[in-house]
Parts: C-alpha cells; structure tokens; sequence
C-alpha cells in the first residue's frame, strides 16, 4: 500500500530503517571475556568490539557481580567506546563493583574512547560513586 508519493519520505524511511539494523548487527560482534588470574580473589576481562547503544545492555551483562572477589580488571585494548551509552555502562560496571568494595582497574582505552570517558565518564572521579543511580 503506497501511502505518500514523496520520494524525499521514503528515502529518509529507508536511510533510518538501514541505519538501525546495521546499528543491531555491529552490537553482535562486541565480546567479553573472562581471562585467567592468579588466584581466585581476581577478575579479568578482555573486551573486543564496538561498544555503543546497541551493544552497551550486553556490555554489562557479560560481566560477573555475584562472584566473591577482592579486584577486578578490565582490559580494553581491543574495544572501541562510540558514544555516551557506551561510557555510561562502564561507569555501571565499574561503580556495581566498588559498591560491593571490589577494587576496579580498566586499562587500554584507545585515545579517542579515553577522549569521550574523561568527558562524560564518573567512575574516574572522585565523587562519581554520588552521581551513577541505577535503575
């Protein structure tokens, strides 16, 4: 059923419509992983990928807040931070552990995501653990 002869509508439909799914397919190809430690008091993360709106939900629920531990690390040399979603669900992650009194070591930003964490993230400073509420 054709509902509007304007070309420029269709068009823009169509740009949005693309633009959301390739959104959803690039979320998929962001990772997590659990890397060994030398005790069992510590966790390690090594992320790949894009992160960003579309894969920032998956981000945080790869990571593991129930396991006993004392220190946790997160290694994001092989990820990329898009936008301020992206940021936001590290400072999620990072602050659900310090609020448990785990201590939180990320490391390996590239410069343009350690551009966006140091504008927009909390977890890095001092008084972030006042400003992050969840939901």
């Amino acid at each position: 059923m054709l509902y509007t002869h304007n070309l420029a509508l269709g068009v823009g439909a169509g740009v949005l419509l693309a633009s959301l799914f390739f959104a959803n397919k690039i979320g998929r190809f962001m990772s997590v992983q659990s890397l060994p430690t030398p005790d069992e008091t510590a966790l390690a993360y090594g992320v790949v990928g894009q992160v960003f709106f579309a894969s920032a939900d998956r981000f945080v629920a790869q990571f593991d807040f129930d396991k006993p531990v004392k220190a946790v690390s997160i290694d994001l040399t092989y990820a990329h931070f898009w936008d301020v979603t992206a940021v936001s669900a590290l400072d999620k992650i990072v602050m659900k552990y310090r609020k448990k009194g785990v201590s939180v070591e990320v490391f390996g930003l590239n410069e343009a995501s350690k551009t966006l964490v140091d504008k927009f993230g909390v977890h890095d400073k001092h008084d972030g653990k006042d400003i992050i509420f969840e939901h």
